[in-house]
């Protein structure tokens, strides 16, 4: 039951800031580092309004698709995995964003994002197994 609760509210977070990244457009601006956009011929508020669009996909899979629910964590974890640079993009130029307002807090949002990518894998059963566990399946 736990598994189904972290679930849900993994899937409630990542949509309420998905939905974020289409109304705050320009808070989320300041994560995206400028290689980003280099790298994907995308302006900042382009890449910014796919990471919501990902994250607002990834939370409907996460409550609409139980059959593919371990392969929705793995490409969750692969997402907060894939978003990183941009947290220490933010933390190594001091920007601000809501929440994100101070030195401590930015550093300590480091320490977050694999946490989140345990939580992810955790939620959805897709957290790696030993051989013995797999065999006995």
């Amino acid at each position: 039951m736990s598994r189904t609760i972290a679930r849900w509210v993994l899937a409630v977070a990542l949509g309420a800031i998905g939905i974020m990244h289409f109304v705050q457009t320009r808070g989320f601006r300041v994560v995206v580092p400028e290689w980003a956009t280099r790298i994907t011929k995308l302006d900042k508020e382009s890449i910014v309004i796919a990471s919501g669009a990902v994250e607002v996909a990834l939370a409907a899979g996460l409550l609409a698709l139980p059959r593919e629910r371990r392969r929705i964590g793995w490409a969750t974890a692969a997402f907060f995995a894939a978003v990183f640079p941009g947290n220490v993009h933010q933390w190594r130029t001091k920007r601000s964003t809501p929440g994100l307002d101070t030195d401590a807090r930015r550093f300590g949002r480091l320490f977050l994002q694999p946490l989140l990518i345990v939580w992810a894998l955790w939620a959805t059963g897709a957290e790696p197994q030993s051989r013995a566990r797999r065999r006995r399946r």
